[in-house]
């Protein structure tokens, strides 16, 4: 049962982060839309600084959870079974997983740069980013579900 329960709200946190992943290059859309108005741009600004920060938290959180049923079993035998053993699936969601804090951490990049006055790519641009997390989620779902090898 313990199992489940780590399970439960690993996929929860990691969920949560998601959305984040997904929501911030969206506010760096709005912000390249917003052109010269001030009050929009500080209202999307500050949104992205929080947005990133809990995001942060929320991995973190996501990460241990997932740490614990990767490699638990070693330190709990009789609560947390061996998930993993010799299979390499966990590599390549790893990999993935790993992309993705790396695309969440240059969104979050892109923000602070804007904020202090560098230019943002276009919105277009963006908007094509923005879909790349997709992708690599879809990415890590096959890898969890069908664990190929």
């Amino acid at each position: 049962m313990v199992y489940l329960w780590v399970k439960t709200f690993h996929l929860l946190f990691a969920i949560a982060w998601m959305s984040a992943v997904f929501y911030l290059p969206r506010i760096l859309v709005n912000i390249a839309e917003a052109g010269g108005d001030a009050a929009v741009k500080a209202r999307l600004y500050l949104m992205g600084r929080r947005l990133y920060r809990f995001g942060h938290n929320l991995f973190g959180i996501a990460f241990l959870l997932g740490l614990t049923l990767w490699e638990g079993w070693r330190v709990f035998p009789q609560a947390l079974p061996n998930v993993v053993g010799s299979m390499h699936w966990i590599d390549a969601k790893l990999t993935f997983v790993a992309i993705l804090l790396i695309y969440f951490i240059w969104a979050g990049r892109l923000l602070k740069r804007s904020e202090q006055g560098a230019a943002l790519p276009s919105a277009r641009a963006l908007r094509l980013l923005n879909e790349l997390p997709v992708l690599l989620l879809l990415g890590v779902l096959f890898f969890v579900l069908a664990k190929p090898f």
